[in-house]
């Protein structure tokens, strides 16, 4: 992320705010406010354009081996801006690894799966060390209704007849839908020019 002159001088003066309390300006106010806004747009655009990088990745990988030298451009792009490979992309390059770009790739990508799934490993191991404060168990959550399917031990039950729900006073029915929408009529056909001309 790169700073214009104006955003770096209200930057350094937040900054020293920040260390030596002092009663602001409303004009330093408003600027501190006004890149507080400038940084949040940016970050919700790489946001936005990270999400876009990986639906195109997405796109790119199920058209492989078509789109090969695309599908590797844009994974290069997403790994050094951040991306952790998926099992999808290891798989695809495993397949393309003939091509000497993709070997490559496989392998720098591998090195990095590798790294990630060691560093999530050594969070749980931290996580669940015996000096490590437990996390509060969340609070269960409430289960899905589950249905019988058809051919069950409910069908050797008999059914019960439906009997329909009697109105309440005072409440509209729900109108069907031909009283809702009346049929279209026809259009009538006009009559032959030669009983107009005799009428």
């Amino acid at each position: 992320m790169a700073f214009s002159a104006d955003e770096l001088r209200v930057l350094r003066r937040a900054l020293a705010t920040a260390l030596h309390p002092a009663p602001l300006q409303d004009e330093d106010v408003q600027d501190c406010l006004r890149l507080a806004e400038s940084v949040d747009e940016a970050v919700r655009e790489a946001g936005r354009l990270r999400a876009f990088l990986l639906a195109d990745l997405a796109r790119y990988r199920e058209a492989l081996p078509g789109s090969l030298p695309g599908y590797l451009e844009l994974l290069q792009e997403a790994l050094s801006a951040g991306y952790d490979p998926e099992a999808d992309d290891l798989a695809a390059l495993r397949a393309l690894r003939a091509d000497p770009r993709a070997a490559g790739l496989l392998e720098r990508c591998q090195m990095l799966a590798e790294r990630s799934v060691r560093a999530r490993l050594a969070r749980v191991i931290q996580a669940t060390a015996p000096g490590a404060p437990t996390p509060a168990p969340a609070p269960p959550r409430p289960r899905a209704r589950l249905l019988a399917l058809p051919g069950g031990r409910a069908a050797d039950e008999p059914k019960k007849p439906s009997t329909p729900k009697p109105p309440v006073p005072g409440e509209r029915p729900v109108p069907k839908p031909s009283e809702v929408f009346p049929p279209r009529r026809r259009p009538v056909p006009p009559p032959p020019p030669e009983e107009r001309v005799a009428g």
